[in-house]
């Protein structure tokens, strides 16, 4: 079934491409040829130079921070050294030794002076190196700097790249020396003293870092930098608001090296001791390239274009519109008066079709005036005929004169037929006049059903069930009979039984017949319902239901309804669906 169905969608495809007019498929076929290639050729260049550029930025982005890490790891790892020697070397330990047993003042001032020009030494003979302090945690003190410290030392509050149990790494953070204004990384170790619970904490230099961590209003590019630590959280950040310190990178997953999140772009490189540098590029620079090779691709689109549309145009100039002239001509073919288009379209095949179809144009319509001629004589003749073999005046004044004849020789049942049978010619043929209503359809049904009570041989009832409203509702005239005489002749029996009934319903005026008799099937009804004139007089009632139907359509077009409900052995209902009149009308 859905094989069928299937098919019948693809025939339905296939029907309507073949109504598509020519001109539409040149156009089809021109579009195609010209512009297919063209953007297959678009699309795959795009594609292919959208990844030989992003491999390229990206490459170049992972490149860059590679080398800030080796220079951020080389600071930090001088720091580690330095913090080594002093920790655990001979000199500065020997003296701090000294200084925890020294208790002369004199002494303990020479000592604290050559601790002071050693700590000096060892700075100066390393630049990368810059405040170095010993701090006494339990105490929160701290001695023997190097440098002015600037406000309260609280190593507490820096930011935690990585932390070891004899060493922690810090930061970006404000550097404490009093004597520079800028960010800098640390680091603090335990010094090799059992007796005491001392740690060294120092600082990178003036000029260690200047070029990763440099003031924004100082950088060329809008590259940013974060730090995670070990974790994943963020120790510092250039883009505190996309990206806030203390809180976790998005994504964080140490097997990923670059992504997006939100507007960034971003690259990540982590270090031998578990932290992690990120560079974050908004999006739209990393797409510069991109977009400024797509803008020159479309400039040479837009251009193909317009040489397309010239190609167009010159074809239309060259083929189409002698197949316009050529169009109108055949047009003209329903138009007996049509101007005559003699201009020539300067294409031999063309000229030749205009002057055939030009010739078969006057032979048509030379035939078509001669048959309606026929036809109108053929109609006047079928008039005339009507005219004597059915004369209204006749037929009445007959009928008359039986009735007078039956009454006068005590015939009452005679005359009581021809009685009702002349009310219903009268009415039906139309000598009360031309407008009808439901009443006067309902009197004229009733002196139908009295004749056929007196015609069969068996006894039926029939019920008449009209609102009072729907009398003066205007109705075809011999709406009713036909019906009610299809309830008769096919369906009612012994103990028959037909219903009659109007009502209004809203702006419709419903009315419903109903017969006990034998039923239909769906196939005959929808034999008795179609528009083919055979098929409906093979049910055995096509005449009286093609004229109900062809009153219907003819009075009211679309806005009234029949429909026929049947079941075999139960009888059928015909409902017809009238739209009502209102105010005068109605009345």
């Amino acid at each position: 079934m859905c094989r069928q169905g299937k098919v019948t969608h693809t025939d339905a495809i296939f029907r309507r491409f073949k109504n598509v007019t020519f001109k539409n498929r040149i156009i089809f076929i021109f579009l195609i040829s010209s512009l297919a290639p063209f953007i297959c050729l678009g699309v795959i260049s795009f594609y292919t130079i959208d990844s030989i550029i992003g491999n390229k930025v990206e490459s170049a982005l992972q490149s860059n921070l590679h080398q800030d890490l080796i220079t951020l790891e080389n600071a930090l790892n001088n720091m580690s050294h330095v913090s080594q020697q002093l920790a655990y070397g001979g000199g500065t330990n020997r003296l701090f030794e000294q200084l925890s047993n020294e208790q002369e003042p004199y002494e303990r001032l020479r000592l604290v002076n050559e601790m002071r020009s050693e700590l000096n030494n060892i700075t100066f003979s390393n630049p990368n190196v810059g405040l170095v302090l010993y701090y006494y945690p339990d105490k929160r003190e701290y001695q023997y700097e190097n440098f002015r410290v600037r406000g309260s030392f609280e190593p507490d509050s820096l930011p935690v790249l990585s932390a070891y149990p004899e060493i922690t790494y810090y930061g970006p953070h404000p550097s404490y020396n009093g004597s520079i204004n800028q960010y800098v990384f640390s680091i603090m170790r335990k010094v090799n003293q059992p007796d005491q619970n001392v740690y060294l904490y120092i600082e990178s230099g003036r000029n260690a870092l200047k070029s990763l961590f440099a003031p924004q209003n100082q950088k060329e590019t809008s590259r940013r930098l974060l730090l995670l630590s070990d974790d994943g959280d963020i120790a510092f950040s250039e883009v505190g608001e996309t990206f806030p310190v203390s809180s976790r990178f998005p994504g964080f997953d140490p097997e990923v090296e670059s992504g997006y999140s939100g507007p960034y772009f971003w690259n990540k490189e982590t270090s031998n001791q578990g932290w992690s540098i990120v560079s974050v590029l908004p999006e739209r620079e990393l797409k510069q390239e991109r977009n400024r090779w797509l803008l020159q691709i479309t400039g040479i689109f837009l251009v193909f274009l317009l040489m397309a549309v010239l190609v167009a145009w010159v074809l239309w100039k060259m083929v189409y519109r002698p197949l316009d002239k050529f169009h109108h001509e055949i047009k003209s073919l329903i138009h007996s008066e049509a101007q005559v288009r003699t201009e020539p379209t300067f294409i031999p095949e063309f000229d030749y079709l205009l002057y055939q179809t030009r010739s078969m144009k006057g032979k048509i319509w030379a035939l078509y005036n001669e048959i309606e001629q026929k036809e109108k004589r053929r109609a006047d003749l079928e008039v005339e005929k009507l005219l004597y073999q059915i004369n209204p005046h006749f037929l009445m004044n007959s009928l008359d004169t039986v009735h007078w004849l039956a009454l006068m020789n005590g015939q009452e049942e005679i005359d009581k037929l021809v009685l009702s049978l002349n009310k219903l010619l009268y009415y039906n043929l139309g000598k009360m006049g031309e407008a009808s209503t439901i009443g006067d359809e309902i009197e004229a049904l009733k002196e139908y059903l009295q004749l056929q009570q007196i015609r069969y041989d068996f006894q039926f009832d029939v019920d008449l069930d009209v609102d009072e409203r729907c009398l003066g509702q205007p109705s075809p005239r011999f709406l009713l009979q036909p019906l009610v005489e299809n309830a008769l002749y096919h369906g009612v029996s012994d103990d028959g039984y037909i219903y009659v009934g109007a009502r209004m319903l809203d702006d419709k005026l419903q009315i419903v017949i109903q017969d006990n008799g034998e039923g239909m099937s769906q196939e005959t009804i929808d034999a008795l319902l179609s528009e083919d004139a055979q098929e409906s007089h093979k049910v055995g009632m096509g005449i009286g239901m093609k004229y109900v139907k062809r009153i219907l359509q003819t009075s009211y077009g679309d806005t009234a309804a029949l429909r026929i409900k049947s079941d075999i052995g139960k009888g059928t209902i015909v409902t017809l669906s009238l739209p009502a009149a209102r105010g005068e009308q109605a009345g």
